[in-house]
């Protein structure tokens, strides 16, 4: 790196290098997304408590590390557990990418972490719910960890008034993924015994494929991403030992974030919304299964058909937020979700139309709501601190996400039903609406020292 620059090579790209990175930067979302839908929303929750199940005793309960805990709560648990475990190594990695300009490197290590960890799934058979578990521990929290690094990108390679859209095309290609992968996936489950398959090991294939896409695609913004020189305050803050100086930078980003209130604001209202949003994600196939009493093929068609509507979904709520602003669109779809977690509590067993009406509903305001919240956070953040920034960021988005799975899990293990932790998730919406209402956020972007888009 060289030191001599006194514009941050990040803000000076010209029109052609952004949209090069930009598309680079799609594919990450690409790659990923994959693991999020086929293995966290699909088949883990359901495969890995039928294993969990198959090593459970008489009582329906296993005994990791001496701990009882019901069967059906062990996936929730897990999610809980690795995201813990983010927690703990985001903020080191957004700082140490901030202090060194050095995030494809990083990227490409949580990355492949992750992608190993999931391929690694195919191995999860018998009664090793144990494996299982750690498996997803490791590859949900490389997950989170590495779109840090990603999301960080964001405010280098668009102009501020174009970050709703870049955003929302990033979630657009993540769910394309999804839906291609899940039709390939149906099409092995459902004809597993003309591929000479058993049921299991057509859910293994499925798992392990997932981490070989998310491998595969990860060379492409590897190869189009580019590492910025650091802005002349970050060089100054520059030097000492990853570790140390780490938890070094840590400190100061939490103390320098008390100096935008107004960016703490929107991260708290986020935290709450978010934790809500994450749990109806990694849960829904679990409730379907368990309550509901649905099969895996009704299972797949629904979260295809989530796929494909949070490609609309978050395009549609991109045009809205240019027309009403990133703060209204979002609101309006927090409202959404409220009612479809209502409907989820009242949805009768057996009842594959009606889940499909939910799914479809989910997949409208999915994409959008996430793509919003990512690029209106994105105006609130201070130049040279966009890693460290957005590694307090996902943490509300993946990182700080453990208290509804928790809560899902824990209403699960003291009622048995499932429907009483669907509902349980109705305060995460109620309160982050109220929050981010509260939240001014022009006065917000000013504040971070960014130019103030005309709708926001």
């Amino acid at each position: 790196m060289t030191a001599d620059t006194t514009e941050p090579e990040e803000y000076a790209a010209g029109p052609a290098e952004r949209r090069r990175e930009q598309r680079g930067w799609y594919f990450y979302d690409f790659a990923c997304s994959v693991y999020s839908t086929s293995v966290l929303t699909v088949f883990l929750g359901p495969y890995l408590t039928s294993v969990a199940r198959a090593a459970a005793d008489p009582e329906g309960f296993v005994h990791p590390l001496g701990i009882p805990v019901r069967a059906g709560s062990l996936f929730a648990y897990a999610v809980s557990a690795s995201i813990v475990v983010a927690v703990i190594a985001m903020p080191l990695v957004g700082a140490a990418a901030d202090r060194t300009g050095r995030k494809k490197p990083l990227l490409a290590a949580t990355a492949y972490l992750g992608a190993t960890a999931t391929a690694g799934m195919f191995f999860l058979d018998g009664d090793r719910y144990l494996l299982g578990a750690f498996l997803l521990i490791l590859a949900n929290a490389s997950l989170s960890v590495s779109m840090v690094l990603y999301n960080a990108y964001l405010p280098q390679i668009s102009e501020p008034d174009e970050r709703d859209a870049v955003s929302s095309r990033g979630w657009a290609f993540g769910y394309t993924s999804g839906a291609l992968v899940l039709v390939l996936n149906l099409v092995l489950y459902s004809g597993h015994d003309s591929f000479g398959l058993t049921e299991g090991e057509a859910i293994r294939i499925c798992l392990a494929s997932a981490g070989v896409w998310w491998g595969a695609f990860t060379l492409v913004p590897l190869r189009r991403l580019r590492d910025r020189r650091l802005p002349p305050e970050g060089r100054e803050r520059a030097g000492g030992g990853a570790v140390g100086s780490g938890w070094r930078q840590l400190r100061a980003t939490l103390k320098d974030m008390r100096r935008h209130p107004l960016t703490l604001s929107f991260l708290l209202a986020y935290l709450v919304y978010n934790d809500g949003v994450q749990t109806v994600i990694s849960q829904a196939s679990l409730y379907g299964s368990e309550e509901l009493g649905l099969d895996q093929t009704t299972l797949i068609t629904a979260v295809l058909l989530v796929q494909v509507l949070a490609v609309a979904g978050a395009l549609g709520m991109g045009r809205l937020a240019r027309s009403y602003g990133a703060k209204r669109t979002i609101l309006a779809s927090l409202a959404v979700w409220t009612l479809i977690l209502a409907a989820a509590y009242v949805l009768p067993a057996d009842a594959p139309v009606f889940f499909y009406s939910l799914a479809a509903a989910i997949g409208l305001v999915l994409g959008g709501s996430q793509a919003l919240s990512r690029s209106l956070f994105s105006h609130l953040v201070p130049r040279g601190k966009e890693a460290e920034y957005f590694s307090a960021y996902e943490m509300s988005d993946r990182g700080l996400s453990w208290l509804g799975p928790l809560v899902f899990g824990l209403a699960y293990q003291l009622t048995g039903s499932y429907r009483d932790a669907i509902i349980s998730l109705l305060i995460f919406f109620a309160v982050g609406f109220v929050l981010l209402a509260r939240v001014p956020v022009r006065r917000a972007v000013e504040a971070a020292g960014n130019p103030v888009p005309e709708r926001i």
